[in-house]
């Protein structure tokens, strides 16, 4: 294949240049063309929002479920008679979910085990799944940077294990695990991508079946990844502004 492009014969007479400036000079007709012709832009609209719906309760499933697997996995390694069947069905769900493509989960998700469920649910469930494991070992990450003088500083005060932990230790945790967190969810942003292999028109799909109808395939997709672009870039922003405040009331 590399012999084929880099072939000269196959280059002949292809002026690039001209091929950018027919890009440029027809941009407005494609887009006009791909998205205002009979409101085709709807389908990037609608495309959107199940994107956006789909990630945010997955990343909610995410932060639920790996708070409990973080909880279970801590006081496991605190104490090892605690937990040890949870712990164990912890550990093979973190290998097993990070050991393996998100894709694949979503399939399986959806065709082995939820096929009789609404798509979009499915999706919610295969991709909340997948974030857990992640959120899991942020967390746990998170509770074990706390000082351990904090720890014995509320055993001192009569408080038991469990109140030390909901009451002094989790708080100062999910303070400094909450940029990662907001970094995943904009990590299973990009990840809900593939949401179209089980027929959910998320935003990649819709401007695949825009490519579809028009026979066009860079407008439509390279409106999509500017979408993504933006949206990452805006998210990013905000993250950035967190960390500042965070950093600051540390200071303070």
């Amino acid at each position: 294949m590399g012999n084929l492009i880099l072939n000269p014969q196959y280059l002949a007479g292809f002026d690039i240049g001209r091929f950018f400036q027919d890009l440029y000079m027809n941009l407005g007709q494609h887009f006009y063309d791909a998205f205002i012709v009979k409101n085709r832009y709807k389908y990037i609209v609608s495309g959107l929002g199940n994107t956006l719906l789909i990630t945010l309760f997955a990343v909610m499933i995410g932060i639920v479920l790996g708070t409990l697997v973080a909880l279970i996995r801590v006081t496991h390694n605190n104490d090892k008679k605690k937990f040890r069947f949870l712990n164990a069905i912890c550990s093979i769900y973190l290998t097993v979910i990070r050991g393996t493509p998100v894709v694949v989960q979503l399939l399986i998700t959806y065709y082995v085990i939820y096929q009789s469920a609404d798509k979009m649910v499915a999706a919610v469930i295969a991709f909340g799944i997948n974030s857990g494991a992640y959120v899991a070992e942020v967390i746990r990450s998170g509770i074990q940077s706390v000082d351990k003088g904090q720890i014995e500083a509320g055993r001192s005060l009569g408080l038991n294990q469990k109140t030390t932990m909901i009451k002094i230790v989790f708080p100062q945790a999910l303070k400094n695990v909450a940029p990662a967190i907001f970094n995943e969810f904009i990590s299973l942003l990009k990840e809900t991508s593939v949401a179209g292999y089980i027929g959910v028109q998320d935003l990649t799909k819709a401007g695949d079946v825009i490519r579809s109808i028009t026979y066009d395939a860079y407008t439509p997709l390279l409106t999509v990844a500017a979408v993504y672009l933006l949206i990452v870039m805006i998210l990013t922003r905000f993250l950035t502004v967190l960390e500042r405040r965070l950093s600051a009331s540390d200071i303070r």
